[in-house]
């Protein structure tokens, strides 16, 4: 796995979208971390609350930094939590929050938020009936709702297990204007292709290192009768995510840094080159399971499930390490034998990408229940109750790799920790919500037309530029 760039708001730049400063979380200082830290002082804290008479876990068992995790007696409060997750992906997550009620005596609730994330939270908070926790996909989100007001800064214990257990660049993610709001527990390493063994092994294809060569193995798969790649294109945040990472390889983490923070136009010629490169798979219709018509009406889920079905309609999907968790609980594939995965191939003479996304816990309300639940979240303990349900990532560098279902997610984690802070964050989450978060608009529409009808990149660089304007004030 190559070097993920993340490109976080180490300095505030003006810029709404941590997509800004991303520079190089390498270059982040000891001692700006501590000013940043110093500053992050506010927020509901949970000195009101008696302590949990549950149980302590120690850190051989999950527990963070050697100290067993202390939380609130909060027997009878109801915490409403939102966040995106369907499927496997809240199930695991509703794994942790039983966890919690059971070591504190909540009452948690799980209210799914759909894809256009910023306008459901934006219309509960506005309303007054906020969520107490919620989970931002989109970081550009927690820029834009700390600047309304409407998110609480970590409480000092939420705020000592993040500094324990996170790197100082994952730290910086969910910070913003010398506040630290956000934790980002759950994670993505969305620079990987997953691949039908048997598909492969029926064509003599080999895992490609290079973009050509994945042309070549596609070619390859198509002739010996299976559809080489399945893309979920009615979800258009999954489009974004391969116009990305084909970006940051071809065009280098400077130019992707330029354009996430809008300080060069779509109309550059890197993103021409970029898009041409898309389109050499796009325009194949023979490579692409249904052609761009069928892609279109293929959301996530099925573009997942029909790879590893019993007689599969495509040899592979891109998509991050969370397509384990579809597979495992949706088909019979057994994740590291029938269903294996490579890293995203450099495109020409760059490097090959690795590009991370990921959801950030945030609290909406003051108050006890909230800082706790940002607390437990923020702790190893939770974290291994994640982990040990597959299709998760978490950047907590405490974490015993164990806790991972399999060696396939264990590399993974692996190379994500081994990382450190020199990664590059998802574009997408780090721009305003009306361009590279909401379902039917912006980046994510732009970028469906452009599968339609990959031929018009004129086209679609002019209509992309057009929203970003629009969506940045620029």
């Amino acid at each position: 796995m190559h070097t993920l760039t993340a490109k976080t708001h180490i300095a505030p730049s003006g810029s709404e979208l941590r997509r800004t400063t991303r520079i190089a979380l390498a270059v982040v200082s000891a001692s700006a971390l501590a000013l940043t830290a110093a500053a992050c002082g506010g927020g509901g804290s949970d000195d009101g609350g008696k302590k949990s008479t549950a149980p302590a876990t120690s850190a051989s068992a999950g527990g963070s930094g050697g100290d067993a995790l202390q939380l609130p007696d909060l027997h009878g409060q109801k915490l409403e939590v939102a966040a995106v997750w369907t499927g496997p992906e809240q199930k695991n997550f509703q794994k942790v929050l039983d966890e919690f009620d059971k070591r504190t005596g909540a009452k948690t609730t799980f209210v799914p938020t759909g894809d256009s994330q910023s306008t459901f939270l934006g219309t509960k908070i506005q309303g007054g009936a906020p969520p107490d926790v919620a989970f931002l996909a989109q970081n550009g989100v927690l820029h834009q709702f700390a600047d309304k007001g409407w998110l609480k800064p970590l409480g000092a214990e939420a705020q000592a297990q993040l500094s324990k257990n996170f790197s100082p660049g994952w730290q910086q993610l969910g910070a913003w204007k010398g506040k630290q709001y956000g934790i980002y527990a759950k994670v993505s390493n969305k620079s990987l292709i997953w691949y039908n063994a048997a598909a492969f092994s029926n064509a003599g294809a080999t895992e490609p290192k290079t973009w050509a060569d994945f042309l070549k193995t596609a070619e390859t798969v198509f002739e010996s009768g299976t559809p080489p790649v399945s893309i979920g294109g009615a979800d258009g945040w999954t489009l974004t995510d391969w116009f990305e990472n084909i970006y940051l390889s071809q065009a280098g983490p400077e130019k992707y840094d330029q354009l996430a923070a809008h300080k060069i136009k779509w109309t550059d010629p890197s993103v021409k080159d970029a898009l041409t490169t898309l389109g050499q798979l796009f325009g194949a219709k023979d490579l692409i399971a249904g052609g761009a018509k069928g892609a279109l009406g293929t959301d996530f889920p099925k573009s997942v499930t029909q790879t590893f079905g019993g007689t599969p309609a495509a040899a592979m999907v891109y998509e991050g390490d969370f397509v384990s968790a579809f597979i495992s609980a949706n088909t019979k594939a057994k994740v590291g034998t029938d269903a294996k995965e490579f890293a995203f191939p450099a495109v020409g003479t760059g490097k090959a990408p690795v590009v991370s996304g990921g959801d950030v816990g945030v609290a909406l309300k003051d108050g006890p229940g909230a800082q706790a639940l940002l607390t437990f979240i923020a702790s190893t303990d939770a974290a291994k109750i994640w982990a040990q349900g597959g299709g998760y990532l978490s950047p907590n560098k405490s974490l015993d790799m164990a806790a991972y279902p399999d060696d396939v997610q264990r590399n993974i984690a692996k190379s994500l920790i081994a990382a450190g802070d020199d990664f590059r964050f998802d574009m997408s989450d780090q721009a305003p919500a009306a361009f590279g978060g909401t379902k039917g608009e912006g980046e994510w529409k732009d970028l469906q037309d452009f599968l339609a009808k990959p031929s018009d990149v004129a086209g679609a660089q002019a209509k992309l530029e057009a929203d970003a304007a629009k969506a940045y004030g620029s």
